[in-house]
């Protein structure tokens, strides 16, 4: 045994020493291999250096292009955004997304000559050009990956790229602008697993060729304006887990049965035209998370269902949905948001069946009038840890409840609905977490305290409620407020002197329309006030000049008061304000006209109708009006304009964002003039189209901004329009002189009204320069003068009313002048011309200036015109001359007596005929 393994001893060496050396051997061959490959070829530099010279970079761009690390003295596998095969050197992928490359990709582009491309990446660039109709693109038969998306390119998609591209497994051409419709070709992309053709302007319907397509897990054909009925084939695929086909117009019934999609995770298919019934399946899948059916045609009942699946997210609202809610619904278990708004829903919703929610953090109910809440006396004993946000708007709930006491709610809105009474004590402890409160347009009366400690929105606009509220120590208390509404009630008493400073965040602030009384308190302090409405009370006394201290304010409404003071010009240290309103008070003096020009330069609304002022029109305070002055088309059109509120705050269950443009004083670009879309939308309708989800801080701000002003011989509430909107008013007041040009400058404004003062001179012909025009009265003035024909080119101008002037000559014709009725020029005597009874006589009608022919010094008219008018003078020189020396020397005596001659017979004929009157 000794001797065999002395034997084996020598065997196992030289097995070592050969082991040692093939692996010595292999990884000496490995590493030079692999210094070899890392080493680009040739030909794939050549043509991705050619590719960088040929492309063209847009130099706007903030991103640094990849193709900066592009150069010869590098291996161009080691440049950003390329990738080489380990073995063959060849480049396999390319990732340019966000590289700046604008241009067009031709059909000789040397990108084109890497044919062993795997992926290809250029999203998030400007290319354009119709790439997918005939393009060497096709000739990559090996691509996997493509991703054009967010790119302004054009034409039609090829039916050549699913017939060669065949390898694909991720297709990406979201928002890149490919049109026309989808060629059902796509059906041989037997790989793909990724299909993103979102946002897009295709046409037709959606190709039912997805039979072949087994591998794919995402289909998102949003925004395509795909319309037809939804592809059968479609509900077929067994490994789908997200399905986007939201905003089309895509219509018909859902299938009514469907089992295959075990694995769909999300659907969404709102804002389309589906109608019928909700199938039952929906919620069954066991897979679905997302469910948004919103914004459809779906009716009728939801039918129940005996095991329903752990959906977390379901989105029903603006359907036409009726009957009770099902109750398997309360059995979803895993539910977090439930969004039934805007639907014919009906029956009562009680404490215990929401409780079994336990995760549902947003509930959405709104807009269901027939729907209500229970008030039973068992319901404080549930509570509801999760839930942050309730929206019971527009419904039937006739009692505030109190079921929600003990929950951590953060958004209550009750809002237009039937409450009536009060809120005692006792209903207003716990809401410990409470943030917003909505209960406008209801049939509150009384307050004993307010739910919440620390609100953020209080919205009480609209009820019954009486007395001094704002006397006690209610809203004091509320120093973490926002936004305040008690508008439009009717409360009375003084305005306390902590209104003004009892919040250092307070940005809105509506007392309008209650019988509010007294001095307004010289207190404010608050730079972050924004909005201050106190219009339609009974204040009196001057105007506060702390609110020169609100360097945030930009709208400022004050009118229908007893406000007794001269013109606040200390307002024009106010760097934002962009709405003044002072109607109907009983300010006196004349306007400051020697003021800085910066001030008043934001200012777009300014109305001080009915009041005494006095003196001349301000013509310092027209030409400082910097806002009026953009080109109408130009005009600052975000709604930041009057504001962008964004709120980020926390809460018991994490971080929690809240924002909301406002807009309901949202910029629209409106073709057939601002005015025409002045209707003041709802924060229900904000929330049924597509806010939900957000807490919505300051939504309340934007839905409440709104002003009433003068125009068209109308008084109209401008709320959605009121950041687009320029106007002046200073009619009925006691100002005199005449009318400054420079108002002219103001080519943005829209309304503007100086009737009933006491105005002469004429209409300047500056007034043609305000092209946005709409309204015009100058009425019951002493203006004089013609009418300037420059105010034909006003194709705006809707209304005019030159009435109870002293204007005269004809009216000018031509545009809107012919539409303008009688009444617009009546009491103007000298006046003539269409729709007058007067009419104009050919002396009087209206003749365009002869142009005088414009002659340089040295022309030839210029000197005969020179010679003519030295002529002219010395003729006249020289007849004066021989006349003094005729009738001084009486020579020659012939023409002195032919003079005398007749001069005596006119003389007698003259007498006699005179004579003859007498007798």
């Amino acid at each position: 045994m000794g001797k065999v393994v002395r034997m084996l001893y020598p065997i196992l060496f030289l097995l070592l020493a050969f082991l040692h050396f093939q692996v010595h051997c292999l990884l000496s061959f490995s590493s030079s291999f692999l210094d070899s490959a890392h080493l680009c070829l040739p030909e794939q530099r050549a043509a991705l250096l050619e590719f960088k010279n040929t492309i063209s970079l847009d130099h706007y761009c903030d991103d640094c292009p990849r193709t900066n690390s592009w150069n010869e003295s590098t291996d161009c596998c080691s440049w950003d955004g390329v990738f080489c095969h380990m073995v063959t050197g060849y480049v396999i992928g390319i990732d340019l997304s966000n590289s700046c490359l604008n241009g067009t990709l031709p059909a000789n582009s040397s990108l084109f000559h890497l044919q062993r491309l795997q992926w290809l990446d250029l999203s998030s660039n400007n290319l354009h050009g119709s790439l997918l109709e005939d393009s060497s693109l096709f000739h990559f038969q090996g691509l996997q990956q493509l991703n054009l998306a967010h790119n302004n390119f054009d034409g039609s998609i090829s039916s050549e790229l699913f017939n060669k591209l065949v390898s694909l497994t991720h297709l990406n051409l979201s928002r890149s602008g490919f049109s026309s419709s989808i060629p059902a070709s796509f059906r041989n992309l037997t790989q793909v697993v990724f299909l993103d053709f979102s946002e897009n302007d295709f046409e037709g319907q959606i190709p039912d060729a997805f039979e072949n397509l087994n591998r794919l897990t995402t289909l998102k054909f949003d925004s395509c304006n795909f319309s037809g009925q939804l592809p059968t084939t479609m509900f077929n695929l067994t490994q789908l887990t997200l399905l986007n086909l939201s905003h089309n117009q895509l219509e018909g019934p859902l299938p009514n049965h469907v089992s295959e999609l075990q694995l769909l995770e999300g659907f969404w298919l709102s804002n389309n035209l589906i109608s019928g019934g909700v199938p039952s399946w929906l919620f069954t899948l066991p897979s679905l998370q997302d469910l948004d059916l919103s914004h459809n045609k779906l009716t009728g009942p939801i039918d129940q269902i005996q095991k329903p699946n752990s959906v977390r997210n379901i989105d029903l609202s603006s359907n036409d949905i009726h009957g009770p809610i099902p109750s398997f619904f309360f059995d979803l278990v895993n539910l977090e948001k439930l969004d039934l708004s805007s639907n014919n829903l009906s029956g009562v919703i009680k404490s215990n069946m929401l409780a079994k929610l336990e995760n549902l953090s947003h509930l959405y109910l709104s807009n269901n009038s027939l729907l209500s809440l229970s008030t039973g006396g068992n319901d404080a004993n549930y509570s509801f840890p999760q839930l942050a946000t309730v929206s019971f708007s527009f419904c039937s709930i006739r009692q505030f409840p109190n079921f929600f006491q003990k929950s951590n709610l953060e958004i209550l809105d009750l809002s237009y609905n039937k409450i009536c009474g009060g809120i005692s004590k006792w209903e207003a402890e716990g809401w410990e977490s409470l943030l917003e409160l909505h209960l406008s347009n209801n049939s509150l009366t009384t307050l004993e305290q307010f739910p919440g400690k620390n609100l953020r929105v209080l919205d009480l606009r609209s009820n019954l409620l009486q007395g001094p509220i704002l006397s006690n120590l209610l809203i004091r208390d509320q120093s973490s407020l926002v936004f305040l509404d008690l508008s439009r009630n009717n409360l009375n008493g003084t305005i306390p002197n902590y209104i003004g400073n009892f919040s250092i965040y307070l940005k809105f602030l509506n007392l309008e329309m209650n019988n509010f009384y007294g001095k307004v308190p010289d207190s404010f302090t608050n730079d972050q006030l924004r909005y201050l409405l106190l219009n339609d009370n009974q204040l009196e006394g001057l105007l506060p000049q702390s609110l020169a201290n609100c360097s945030s304010l930009k709208v400022l409404n004050l009118r229908n008061n007893k406000f007794t003071d001269t013109f606040p010009h200390w307002l024009a240290s106010l760097p934002e304000l962009q709405v003044l309103l002072l109607r109907n008070n009983r300010l006196y003096g004349p306007m400051p006209n020697s003021i800085a020009s910066s001030n008043f330069s934001s200012l777009q609304i300014i109305d001080l109708s009915h009041n005494e002022l006095t003196g001349p029109l301000p013509t310092k305070f027209f030409q400082n009006l910097r806002a009026m002055k953009d080109e109408p088309q130009n005009r600052h059109r975000n709604p930041s304009s009057l504001g962008y509120m964004h709120y980020q705050g926390s809460s018991s269950r994490g971080y929690m964002r809240s924002e909301a443009k406002l807009s309901s004083i949202d910029a629209t670009g409106d073709t057939d003039g601002p005015l025409q879309k002045s209707c003041k939308i709802s924060y229900q309708d904000c929330i049924a189209n597509g806010r939900k989800g957000y807490v919505s801080v300051y939504q309340q701000i934007s839905m409440n901004v709104s002003v009433n002003v003068t125009m068209k011989r109308l008084e109209m509430e401008l709320a959605r329009t009121l950041d687009i909107f320029m106007s002046i008013d200073f009619s009925s007041n006691l100002f005199y002189g005449q009318i400054p040009k420079e108002l002219g400058e103001l080519i943005s404004l829209q309304a503007l009204n100086f009737s009933n003062n006491h105005l002469i001179g004429p209409i300047p012909t500056s007034f043609g320069n305000m092209v946005a025009l709409e309204s015009l009265d100058l009425s019951s003035n002493k203006l004089g003068g013609r009418i300037p024909s420059q105010l034909t080119k006003l194709t705006f101008l809707a209304v005019l009313n030159l009435s109870q002037n002293a204007l005269t000559g004809p009216i000018p014709g031509g545009n809107q002048f012919d539409t303008f009725e009688s009444d617009s020029y009546s009491g103007n005597l000298g006046l003539c011309g269409l729709h007058l009874s007067k009419q104009c006589g050919n002396d009087e009608e209206p003749k365009p200036p002869v142009p005088m022919p414009k002659e340089d010094e040295g022309s030839e008219i210029a000197f005969i015109w020179k010679v003519v008018m030295m002529g002219y003078g010395c003729g006249v020189v020289l007849g004066l001359s021989m006349g003094y020396i005729v009738f001084t020397t009486a020579r020659p005596w012939w023409f002195i007596r032919m003079v005398e001659r007749d001069w005596q017979n006119n003389v007698t004929k003259w007498i006699s005929r005179n004579r003859g009157r007498r007798n």
